[in-house]
């Protein structure tokens, strides 16, 4: 899995499509993220301990990765990529992804007879 904690990513699909948030937590044997501000789930709870509150509470619910890209501080999409140094150390490269270019097909309209 190539998207990490501390990661902006920006959500691709769902309810929450088109949203971005900093990756909190990885789930690396279910492939799934959580992101902060997205997939907000209700959770209610009674209060365990007499100093605990129950109550209502939000919180985030994981994601699929596949449902996540990886963008940079701009909110350009971008893609990550490690490089090794002479040192031997790997250093992490945030490289921006090639524009898409739209390619429009000319029609031509068939003589009615």
């Amino acid at each position: 899995m190539k998207i990490k904690v501390n990661d902006n990513v920006k959500v691709l699909s769902g309810e929450d499509k088109g949203k971005t948030g900093k990756v909190l937590k990885t789930l690396k044997a279910q492939n799934k993220v959580v992101v902060e501000g997205v997939n907000i789930s209700k959770r209610h709870t009674k209060p365990r301990t007499t100093n605990d509150k129950g109550g209502i509470f939000e919180i985030e619910m994981p994601i699929h990765v596949s449902n996540v890209k990886l963008v940079d501080k701009n909110e350009k999409s971008s893609k990550k990529e490690t490089k090794k140094t002479v040192n031997k150390k790997e250093e992490k490269v945030v490289k921006e992804e090639a524009k898409e270019t739209k390619t429009t097909k000319k029609t031509t309209k068939k003589a009615s007879k």
